[in-house]
């Protein structure tokens, strides 16, 4: 990994100073400290290679005007930008510097050393720590308007708000910008070189907020980098905004890595989406609100339906391939349900302290009781009975088997040995009921915000970023740290805690045993493929 340091030729020596950019080292990014009196936002005019005696494997710390380390250990992870590799790219004003919107907002534009703390909790002796750059408009813009030709794709798997994102896009670059050429890309990545596309204006997409699912169409896989961006240089597109998950995510950084490698003036920028809030760094994922309200109505289904009947017992299927966090959310909100089962925590059946033992146990105590259950929930058991293959969809996740109608049998075949008991078994899969509605009001004001960062950054000259909420602020993040791993419900934090003490469910684990299984999710996360 070559490092670099930055500086800059221009700009007042008097100037105050933002401590320097780096990479963390260690990682794929490349490692870089730069020195701030520059006159754009990227940071980075000209490189030099690092000393030796700067590789150490430590974070790199900022560097004030006279080259005196502050010593507090922060470390900013930037995110590449146009001038990176065009550096006599012009800047022009911001148009909002005239907008009647935004005259009477009291500091219109984000300023250059505005800086995201990743971490909110800290001690009074701890280094600062990682930064990520704050989203928002920037005094100078990279892009004049007229000059513009945006387009948007989304990929992957449906999830409330996709609509709201792609609309406020729309509405962000037109109102804001008064960008007047955007093409929406139909069926995902494929519709690139497919030649799908829909010229979009805030009177097409009005009211497409109001529907589910992708105004745009979807599908997953279908990433060939060369002629997707052949077709990005061939149609004159010079911003791209690409909604998807992990996969997707990482297409978008092989794209803007191609873009970069031709020396094409072109912004590519992500907005993550995953219904399962799977993705690292950020606070949560969007049309994750949405999920978790609107599975409430299907726990309290059951729940209705199992306190209706003798020995009533009710299993609610609910999303989350690796991640359970909408079931441990909808868990916690619903307080009817007995036993959360998630892919972190793994559970048994037969024997002392099993799942049917508690099942016998609540059903003599209360009549009856709610299982909620994440689809990635004991795979490896049914696997194990089932002899299943490991199958895998055109994004490369692994297809998994339906642990709901597995579990339903199971435990309908344990009651009905030595007629034990007898039961009343209700199960419900509400997945793509869930999937496939409009998003919330919480969500649609968080698209939003989305929405609008992406287009900031990639107005502002920024490419090859994410964008989302670090700690309540929007942030521009390098795609690596939000591909490079995924997001886990932490069964050592106290979430899970409150979870196991609100249903009074035993976690089928001890200590030891409980971090063997964090370290051994972490471990079998497969990378998706694009």
């Amino acid at each position: 990994m070559e490092s670099t340091i930055s500086s800059s030729l221009s700009g007042s020596s008097s100037s105050p100073l933002l401590p320097s950019p780096s990479r963390r080292l260690g990682s794929k990014s490349q490692a870089s400290v730069s020195f701030p009196n520059l006159r754009h936002p990227s940071f980075k005019s000209r490189t030099f290679p690092v000393p030796s005696f700067w590789r150490q494997n430590k974070p790199i710390r900022s560097q004030s005007s006279n080259h005196q380390p502050h010593g507090d250990g922060f470390v900013l992870e930037d995110v590449p930008h146009l001038t990176d590799f065009l550096p006599n790219l012009p800047s022009y004003p911001n148009p909002l510097q005239q907008s009647q919107a935004y005259a009477v907002v009291k500091k219109t534009f984000v300023s250059s050393s505005d800086a995201v703390a990743q971490e909110v909790v800290v001690q009074d002796d701890s280094p600062r720590g990682v930064h990520f750059r704050r989203a928002g408009p920037r005094e100078k813009v990279f892009f004049h308007s007229k000059e513009v030709r945006a387009c948007i794709v989304t990929c992957g798997g449906l999830c409330p708000g996709i609509n709201t994102v792609i609309r406020e896009i729309v509405c962000g670059l037109s109102y804001m910008y008064g960008v007047e050429e955007i093409l929406g890309i139909e069926g995902g990545y494929r519709g690139f070189y497919s030649k799908n596309t829909l010229q979009l204006t805030p009177k097409v997409v009005n009211d497409i907020h109001k529907r589910g699912g992708t105004f745009l169409r979807t599908s997953r896989g279908g990433h060939d980098t060369h002629k997707i961006v052949d077709n990005i240089q061939d149609r004159g597109i010079n911003q791209v905004y690409i909604i998807g998950g992990d996969g997707t995510q990482k297409g978008a950084a092989l794209i803007y890595k191609e873009v970069e490698k031709r020396g094409l003036k072109v912004a590519v920028a992500g907005i993550p989406k995953t219904i399962d809030n799977d993705i690292a760094v950020i606070d949560k994922s969007f049309g994750f609100d949405t999920a978790v309200e609107e599975a409430q109505r299907a726990i309290n289904a059951a729940h209705v339906e199992v306190e209706s009947v003798e020995n009533g017992i009710g299993i609610v299927k609910l999303m989350g391939r690796y991640s359970g966090f909408i079931a441990l959310y909808a868990t916690l909100a619903s307080r009817d349900v007995d036993c959360c089962l998630i892919p972190e925590s793994p559970f048994y059946l037969e024997g002392q302290g099993g799942l049917v033992e508690f099942i016998e146990q609540r059903l003599k105590e209360n009549g009856h009781m709610v299982i909620v259950l994440a689809e990635g929930a004991g795979q490896e058991y049914i696997a194990q009975h089932m002899h299943a293959a490991g199958e895998k969809d055109a994004s490369g996740n692994k297809l998994l088997l339906d642990v709901g109608l597995w579990l339903t049998e199971r435990i309908k075949d344990h009651f009905a040995k030595g007629q034990k008991m007898a039961i009343n078994m209700k199960y419900i899969d509400p997945t793509y009921m869930i999937r496939a509605i409009p998003s919330n009001a919480s969500d649609n004001i968080y698209c939003t915000l989305l929405a609008h960062s992406a287009v900031h950054g990639a107005m502002a000259g920024y490419s090859g970023f994410t964008v989302g909420p670090v700690n309540s602020r929007h942030a521009y993040i390098p795609i690596s740290r939000v591909t490079e791993t995924q997001n886990t419900v932490k069964l050592t934090d106290r979430m899970w805690a409150r979870l196991l003490a609100s249903t009074n469910q035993p976690s089928f684990l001890d200590r030891n045993e409980m971090q063997q299984r964090v370290d051994l999710i972490n471990s079998n996360i497969e990378n998706t493929s694009i």
